[in-house]
């Protein structure tokens, strides 16, 4: 097969109809194109063009044949690399975000609202599911990053880089709690109180069990509950208490719906942890869309 190089350098000349501005077009010398030119008719066994005085013309029995077909190729060629510089270099295509609903509420809502202003071509996909479903869907290729709740076991499938928001937990309660607002409690009291806590299998559950166990304590639900939102409304329903973040209840704690227990000792603090697939390479527009975290 024929030399690509060597039809791109007769389609420039064929376009000028000159050596020289060939030359000039494909940065090379006047020599090397003139050289090309003989190259490709010998390979394809017919003369391309007519050297005159005034420049080359196409031959009506080879240059003239081929023309039509080498441009479109070329052609598509061009848009194909387009296509890839594109997807590179440019927002456009589809961003696949996944989290659960509580990190996509609190942590990631407005910055998809600004990114999807700042480049409206992209079309987003959102994800929603607890974490351990969402490194799952990574490491398939069926999301493009993830926003966990950490910490995470080890995992060799995907690539941890940083957090993007800390993570207070806190027990809280409602009004018909109301004797407890202010009072100095130890993990222990809180044997004797009704605990609505997440359902097992999540990452703040096993958060909740490592901090009772590493302090002797046992602890047993009321109720287990399957979404932070359902949880705040039946503690302010009076059901019990809860163990949530405070940077997802921070409205009711300020409108006094809701307050908080003030706990010896406190938990530990958590992560909203951001994680690619191991090795993936990463498109233009999720560079931009993790940009928006940096300011």
């Amino acid at each position: 097969m024929v030399n690509l190089e060597l039809y791109k350098v007769f389609y420039s000349v064929a376009k000028h109809g000159s050596l020289t501005k060939a030359a000039e077009e494909l940065y090379i010398s006047q020599p090397a194109v003139s050289q090309a030119i003989k190259q490709l008719e010998t390979q394809l066994g017919t003369p391309l063009f007519h050297r005159k005085h005034r420049g080359m013309e196409l031959t009506a029995q080879g240059g003239e044949l081929i023309f039509g077909n080498v441009e479109k190729a070329l052609g598509l060629l061009e848009s194909a690399e387009n296509t890839l510089t594109e997807l590179n270099e440019s927002a456009t295509g589809t961003l696949r975000i996944g989290a659960s609903e509580t990190i996509f509420q609190y942590a990631l809502s407005e910055k998809i609202v600004r990114f999807q202003k700042l480049y409206p071509r992209v079309k987003i996909d959102l994800i929603s599911d607890i974490s351990p479903k969402i490194i799952e869907a990574i490491k398939d290729d069926r999301c493009d990053v993830g926003f966990l709740n950490l910490p995470i076991p080890p995992d060799d499938g995907i690539l941890l880089n940083g957090s993007i928001m800390y993570l207070n937990d806190i027990f809280i309660a409602g009004q018909q709690f109301s004797e407890l607002q202010g009072k100095s409690l130890t993990l222990s009291d809180l044997k004797h109180l009704p605990l609505l806590l997440l359902e097992e299998r999540t990452v703040a559950r096993e958060a909740f069990n490592h901090y009772a166990a590493s302090h002797n304590v046992t602890l047993q639900p009321s109720v287990e509950i399957d979404s932070w939102g359902f949880m705040k409304r039946l503690v302010a329903a009076g059901m019990g208490i809860g163990c949530i973040p405070r940077e997802y209840t921070l409205q009711e704690l300020s409108d006094g719906s809701l307050f908080e227990l003030d706990l010896t000792p406190s938990m530990p603090v958590r992560s909203v942890g951001v994680a690619f697939r191991k090795n993936a390479k990463m498109p233009y527009s999720l560079r931009m869309f993790m940009k928006l975290f940096e300011t």
